[in-house]
């Protein structure tokens, strides 16, 4: 596909963000939604639905942000957007990049910050439309064997420890802040990515269960390598990081920019 022309680009119309970004003084009411289930409707609800149906009904609850699921594209619906093929590319389910590129821009104008949930803790092990077998190897993404494939998800499973891993993923993060707009992520899924147990038949009941030969320390390398991008590009961006463990240090307030922000990984 070749890129947009400069005359049909999309052009943002709320670009000036100060007042959404003075919400971060105090915690966030934060909506998740699944674009493709969020009406009552039969089917699948698009983009342009969202936009014009569900995002006022959102602003008028009361809500300071939402939290999108489901936006990079993925072979199974059913997956509710956690098995992700194309981590470059917004579902075609819902309608065209420059539809989400608008529902952003609308919910800006309302007052509402946007977050987007990111799957960067695994990808489906599909081979025609995933990066799986990409180069004919399981290893150029993934680890090689048993380590690679996630035993409950069946799913690939990236190596933080490959310089090529660490840039497709820390570019994905800007791809979709500087093209989308988009004010921050919610990472799925780290509990799976710092241990090498994924927290399977684990209970995190002593700081002993944290440190350990299982614990990955290319993952925790590359989350804080993704979150120090991510507020390199946007000092106010929002890091979320879903840990059913309790690692020490992911939910502590950290001093940034002269705000206190609980939403640092």
């Amino acid at each position: 596909m070749l890129p947009p022309d400069k005359d049909t680009a999309y052009k943002w119309k709320n670009c000036n963000k100060d007042a959404l970004y003075s919400k971060l003084k105090r915690p966030l009411l934060i909506y998740e939604v699944h674009i493709g289930m969020s009406s009552e409707k039969e089917g699948i609800t698009s983009y342009k639905e969202f936009t014009d149906n569900i995002l006022p009904y959102i602003k008028d609850l009361g809500y300071d942000a939402i939290q999108l699921m489901a936006i990079m594209e993925h072979p199974y619906y059913g997956s509710f957007g956690y098995q992700v093929s194309n981590f470059y590319a917004p579902s075609s389910r819902f309608g065209s990049p420059v539809d989400l590129k608008r529902l952003i821009d609308e919910a800006h104008g309302l007052g509402l910050l946007v977050i987007m949930d990111l799957v960067h803790s695994h990808s489906v092990k599909n081979t025609n439309e995933g990066i799986n077998l990409f180069d004919g190897t399981e290893e150029q993404f993934f680890h090689k064997g048993d380590r690679g494939n996630h035993p409950l998800w069946d799913s690939k499973l990236f190596d933080y420890g490959k310089p090529g891993v660490i840039h497709f993923l820390l570019s994905n993060i800007k791809y979709w802040l500087t093209e989308f707009n988009f004010d921050g992520f919610r990472f799925d899924g780290i509990t799976s990515m710092i241990y090498t147990h994924h927290g399977l038949g684990k209970i995190f009941s002593s700081y002993k269960d944290y440190f350990t030969s299982e614990t990955d320390l290319d993952a925790l390398v590359y989350l804080r390598l993704a979150n120090e991008l991510l507020h390199k590009i946007n000092t106010f961006s929002i890091s979320i990081a879903e840990d059913v463990s309790g690692f020490p240090g992911m939910c502590l307030p950290v001093e940034f920019g002269g705000i206190g922000f609980d939403y640092r990984l």
